[in-house]
């Protein structure tokens, strides 16, 4: 792959720092954000001069357009394009104000729609680009107590694939990148805890939540292999428009497919019974 210029959100840790190291000792260009100058200086000194952080909230939404502009005047056009910054709300639902549902949709699925608004202009221009959206395997299954980081993921699934079909004419791919559990802190510090009230739900929510926190740490993803994964994707010359990382996303995946066709068969004599007769 020639040298490309990535933008790449939320790199002070997880995947995302991951991403950014891994296309950094591929020789690439990485503009990454972070959210404090003691973050921003890290990570310009992990390669001087193609290391180029930019301070940016992604659900600082006007911030946006004017941040990209300055990151393509430092570090160029950008070619590559990675929404990895978000967060996971854990809660029943019930228990779950509003409010953090829109906070988790500002920064899971309107943080990465505004960045891709203010990239596609150029790449449209250039008739070339890649924009890789993080999901998560909950983006298709589904677990009960993070019903509204499922919700987000659904929906960036949804726009990617959809956005995917408006601009592969014009040169650009668009792909889902949808991991299952990494060793990140996605579960631990990372994640967002609704507090517990109703006793109704304790049998079905205590145990997902212990569980949750004594895996924090054990999970069998490696973000490195991650990273190498994402590179692969983004040299293909036809990327797919949807990519599963892990061995447990691709089973927990499988089983819901099997599930739905079965369910599916199951009706569908209901299903073909609301057309006009003909």
């Amino acid at each position: 792959m020639t040298t490309k210029t990535f933008l790449i959100t939320g790199v002070s840790s997880g995947l995302g720092r991951a991403f950014a190291e891994g296309a950094l000792a591929e020789g690439h260009r990485v503009v990454g954000t972070v959210r404090n100058a003691d973050a921003a200086s890290a990570f310009a000194a992990l390669a001087p001069g193609r290391a180029h952080a930019m301070l940016l909230d992604v659900t600082d939404f006007d911030a946006i357009p004017g941040a990209v502009a300055q990151a393509e005047r430092d570090a160029g056009p950008i070619d590559v394009l990675v929404n990895n910054a978000g967060y996971g709300h854990e809660g029943i639902l019930e228990e779950s104000s509003l409010e953090d549902m829109r906070r988790q949709f500002d920064a899971n699925v309107f943080g990465p729609v505004a960045m891709i608004k203010a990239v596609l202009p150029g790449m449209r221009a250039r008739r070339s680009g890649r924009i890789v959206n993080v999901t998560s395997m909950g983006g298709f299954i589904t677990m009960p107590g993070i019903a509204y980081y499922c919700g987000s993921k659904f929906a960036l699934e949804g726009i990617s694939e959809a956005l995917g079909k408006e601009v592969k004419p014009l040169g650009i791919h668009v792909t889902a990148l949808a991991p299952g559990q990494f060793r990140t802190d996605w579960a631990g510090r990372s994640m967002v805890r609704a507090g517990r009230d109703i006793a109704d739900y304790d049998a079905v929510m205590d145990p997902i939540r212990a569980a949750r926190r004594a895996k924090s740490g054990n999970q069998p993803g490696d973000p490195a292999k991650a990273a190498q994964a994402m590179l692969k994707l983004v040299a293909a010359q036809n990327p797919p428009v949807r990519l599963y990382l892990g061995t447990d996303a691709l089973k927990l995946v499988g089983d819901k497919i099997d599930m739905m066709k079965a369910e599916i068969g199951a009706w569908e004599e209901v299903s073909r019974s609301t057309d006009f007769a003909s």
